[in-house]
């Protein structure tokens, strides 16, 4: 989904996982919103993402699961 017009009001600039470019996350983390590529995605999805491409982010996956769980075991997971 991409949005017209200029930034949401409250939202957070953060770096797009697919394109690099600049995105949002909206107020809430209820969405992460990327004009340059079209990208339209949840926070979890986001983070997974991120986390699965940056080894050295690939520990905030146990945090949001509890109990030790391993990136590898996040297909689940939103």
């Amino acid at each position: 989904m991409v949005r017209q017009g200029g930034p949401e009001e409250g939202a957070v600039k953060i770096r797009c996982p697919k394109c690099g470019a600049g995105a949002e996350l909206t107020p809430g983390f209820a969405e992460v919103r990327c004009d340059s590529c079209g990208t339209s995605m949840s926070y979890g999805e986001y983070v997974r993402l991120v986390a699965h491409e940056d080894p050295a982010y690939s520990d905030i996956l146990g945090d949001y699961a509890g109990g030790g769980r391993r990136p590898e075991q996040s297909d689940d997971w939103d």
